[in-house]
């Protein structure tokens, strides 16, 4: 048996329709592949180029790997917009910037199960990384994605949820 922390982080276990069932850690959410809610915020600048980062490797699922959206896990108590706001905040030290909402979904696969609201952001940058969980960043073209794609582990679940909702990407869906 695991012994957690007093102050583990909460997260709140949902149905499919994001409906609220349980609160569990978050070390028991990942270890029991429980759904969960999550956010995930592209990030787009003025010439039209999508912000793609790569993953700490310490982070508790796919490290190191590359993601075309910034986010994490929905806090408890805590609404999707929030979250995002939070995750922006916390990943690239933007606190203030409109939030455009692309849509929500569910996604399931081997390491994870979600519910999720993606959203887009319209920012030129500088970023900080305050948290840690980047290790480094760089702006693509759409033309370009289909490169790294090809060439770097990506999401799976931002791939899913969130590149179908991007109009200049949207063509080059893998």
């Amino acid at each position: 048996m695991v012994v957690e922390p007093e102050n583990a982080e909460l997260v709140e276990v949902v149905d499919r329709d994001g409906n609220v069932i349980e609160v569990v850690t978050r070390t028991h959410m990942r270890r029991d592949r429980l759904r969960h809610r999550s956010v995930f915020i592209a990030v787009i600048n003025d010439d039209g180029d999508l912000l793609v980062h790569r993953r700490s490797e310490h982070k508790d699922v796919w490290p190191g790997w590359w993601d075309i959206a910034v986010g994490g896990v929905v806090g408890c108590g805590e609404t999707y917009l929030d979250a995002a706001r939070r995750e922006l905040n916390e990943e690239l030290g933007i606190d203030v910037a409109p939030l455009t909402f692309l849509g929500s979904g569910a996604y399931e696969d081997e390491m994870v199960k979600l519910v999720a609201h993606s959203f887009q952001v319209l920012h030129n940058g500088p970023f900080e990384f305050l948290d840690s969980e980047i290790t480094e960043a760089d702006w693509i073209r759409p033309e370009e994605l289909d490169i790294w794609l090809k060439s770097k582990q990506f999401l799976p679940d931002s791939l899913a949820l969130v590149l179908p909702r991007l109009s200049s990407f949207v063509r080059i869906v893998p």
